[in-house]
């Protein structure tokens, strides 16, 4: 097998082979290293690479497998992780000349449970600046683009594990979404990506009860995600969120079939989101498709008119609280972007935040009783094409000026503050032959449902196979 047939493997694929001894870690190793020195230098996925490292690894695991007896899930896979995932003694900055030299000593616990899975880890995939925002460019490593089109942003903040994905560097990585990370990158890359349900993956982050950020997985399909998901849920103290029990997925849903199934199709999530023609274009094949697999689709959504204000407060206080002494200490050595956002957070007040408690209650209650009349809701994952890899963020959509670096992705951001779990999924290319993604979104705990929606969705429209000629 030669590299580009392993660089063309799955997930699942790839730890079978391995698991068989058809293919051996350090010939998988071999072959992501030499994807990231024939395509990298296009795309600048990968901001930090330990081939040695790297090496040592499978060939420890690769002792491991002829010894015999079990092999963890993932033995064996080569895999980089984000950026703003610590790994323990390798580089982590967070895309900030502040963390430029920063070597963690500790696994982070998403990154934790991919490496008592059977990992090797070979280097970090790029960020935005502190991981803020859904283009990936930062002052230490420069901007990450996308394998479709190299001129293009591939998303953020998870836009590196996302390049490195969908152009063969390997076959699914983890990722983080807080108002889009995972979706947004996932759909501009011709990926699938899941913001799981509170408590799922264990954050790690700085407050252990930290509701609206996720850890998920991001890969080609729906099989790879839900095997990564997997090995990701291992439970960790750094976590105080208690998971809502998995919702269970009726058998014929899980098999493909589709009727029973209750869907809500909205193209703009009843705000009147600017969406680009090229986009929604593309976007509304979704309904009709799953129409076809035999679900009931009808136009509706929950009323979500006090998820800006949720979203804007949490973030600003999230942020604040992980980056104060940032911006007490070094704001100027901080993008103008983010010594924005942390100065909305240092200007909260307690009615501020009393607000925004009133405002996510009422919220909950309106998608408490839109879930209990439709099953999942559907609704583009992006309202742009993946953009100028030049800009900072689109200007302006349908003639609508954009004037926050935030303000351009409340299709992700409205829904991250439901709260809820989603999925992206691609769904076809547009005029100029980008990709365009849904995003399918359901109650607590229903995220082995959107999985099996997913899958039968990529089993009778297989976008997956259209790869980026890099």
């Amino acid at each position: 097998m030669d590299h580009d047939e392993i660089c063309a493997l799955s997930l699942t694929a790839m730890t079978d082979l391995i698991r068989r001894r058809e293919l051996s870690s350090r010939e998988a190793v071999e072959a992501h290293l030499a994807r990231v020195d024939e395509v990298d230098g296009v795309i600048n996925a990968v901001c930090t690479l330990d081939p040695e490292r790297a090496r040592t690894e499978a060939a420890r695991a690769d002792e491991t497998t002829a010894a015999g007896g079990p092999l963890p899930p993932l033995h064996g896979v080569p895999m980089t992780h984000k950026d703003s995932h610590d790994v323990a003694g390798m580089r982590s900055t967070l895309g900030s000349p502040l963390f430029a030299d920063r070597v963690p000593e500790r696994d982070a616990p998403v990154v934790a449970a991919l490496r008592a899975a059977g990992v090797v880890t070979t280097g970090k995939t790029n960020v935005p600046e502190l991981a803020a925002g859904s283009h990936t460019f930062n002052p230490v490593f420069g901007t990450t683009t996308n394998p479709y089109d190299p001129t293009r942003s591939a998303g953020g903040s998870s836009g590196g594990v996302a390049a490195a994905i969908a152009a063969g560097i390997q076959p699914a990585g983890d990722a983080s979404d807080m108002g889009g990370s995972i979706r947004t990158p996932a759909s501009f890359t011709n990926l699938v990506g899941l913001r799981p349900s509170a408590g799922r993956v264990p954050l790690g982050s700085s407050d252990p009860w930290a509701w609206i950020s996720r850890k998920g997985p991001m890969a080609r399909t729906v099989e790879d995600v839900r095997l990564l998901l997997g090995v990701m849920s291992a439970g960790s103290p750094a976590s105080a969120l208690v998971p809502t029990p998995a919702r269970p997925v009726p058998a014929g849903i899980a098999a493909g079939d589709l009727r029973g199934l209750r869907v809500a199709w909205s193209p703009d999530l009843g705000l009147g989101l600017p969406v680009e023609k090229a986009v929604l274009a593309v976007a509304e094949q979704a309904p009709g498709r799953l129409a076809g697999l035999g679900a009931e689709v009808v136009t509706a959504e929950p009323d979500l008119r006090d998820a800006d204000e949720v979203f804007a407060t949490t973030r600003a206080h999230d942020f604040y609280v992980g980056y104060a002494d940032l911006y007490r200490d070094h704001r100027d050595r901080l993008k103008p972007a983010l010594r924005w956002n942390l100065g909305l957070g240092a200007a909260l007040t307690a009615d501020d935040h009393r607000s925004a408690v009133l405002a996510r209650a009422r919220l909950r209650r309106a998608t408490d009783a839109f879930f209990a009349e439709h099953d999942v809701l559907v609704a583009p994952a992006v309202q742009v094409q993946p953009f100028d890899a030049r800009l900072e963020h689109p200007q302006e959509i349908e003639g609508e000026t954009m004037h926050t670096y935030l303000e351009w992705m409340r299709m992700a951001t409205v829904i991250s503050a439901t709260g809820l779990p989603a999925v992206s999924v691609p769904v076809g290319f547009d005029v100029d032959g980008l990709p365009v993604g849904v995003q399918v979104v359901g109650p607590d705990g229903s995220d082995e449902l959107l999985l099996a929606i997913a899958a039968a969705y990529q089993l009778v429209d297989p976008q997956h196979q259209h790869r980026p000629r890099l």
